[in-house]
């Protein structure tokens, strides 16, 4: 089931790009490519959730495929290093909201200076060669101006939505008791709005209470703690 749903996101990924970039022109006057950037921006966050679902194993039993879906995911997202994300958000899993977790920030908990401090910590040179050999690449192929609002801002709309409702809103302060062991709080039980806002994953509580529960059953467990039945 997990290597199935890891396809259909990566395939629907690849396919509405590809269909954006080919078949939709960039029109501020069009509620419908406003759409199409939305829409895209919800598949880069699929992305990225598959491949921190194979940072956890979740995605096959077999340690070679999950690390195959991981790799090629977090690639595709912006050319980042599953290597370091896996290092790193392990770490995270270790010491949630506190000194040596790497994705939390110890100075300042605004917004905008704590997601770039987040970007960052994972910004590589290598990654911004990639990036710009795809880009240049890709205008070749496709309209600049098309590439820019649909594989460029894209990206950088799904990039904020996954820090909002998977690190910044799940952690900052205050740190609450009901958030203890792991310092993560849980957006309300409304499976729709989990899904469209972050992929379940704002249901972070329960995806720090159990890491092996793939992101397509932490509904599940949130029924469970909220006592639906």
């Amino acid at each position: 089931m997990g290597i199935a749903i890891a396809i259909i996101i990566i395939s629907l990924w690849g396919a509405h790009l590809f269909y954006v970039l080919s078949f939709v022109a960039v029109d501020f006057a069009s509620p419908l490519f406003y759409f199409h950037v939305v829409l895209q921006s919800y598949l880069y966050t699929g992305l990225f959730i598959t491949g921190h679902d194979a940072m956890h194993g979740t995605v096959a039993r077999a340690k070679a495929i999950n690390s195959f879906f991981g790799y090629i995911s977090t690639f595709l997202f912006a050319g980042l290093s599953y290597k370091m994300l896996q290092k790193n958000h392990w770490e995270h899993h270790r010491h949630p909201g506190e000194e040596g977790d790497p994705d939390f920030s110890m100075k300042t908990q605004n917004f905008w200076l704590w997601y770039f401090s987040f970007m960052m910590h994972y910004a590589t040179i290598l990654q911004i060669i990639i990036m710009a050999v795809l880009f240049n690449l890709l205008k070749l192929v496709f309209p600049e101006i098309s590439v820019w609002f649909f594989w460029v801002i894209s990206a950088f709309l799904g990039s904020l939505q996954l820090f909002y409702f998977g690190t910044y809103k799940p952690h900052m302060k205050p740190h609450t008791e009901d958030m203890e062991p792991h310092k993560a709080r849980s957006q309300k039980l409304n499976h729709l709005w989990a899904m469209l806002s972050c992929y379940f994953f704002g249901y972070h509580h329960e995806h720090h209470e159990s890491p092996r529960t793939p992101w397509w059953q932490l509904y599940k467990l949130k029924e469970q703690n909220a006592g639906v039945h």
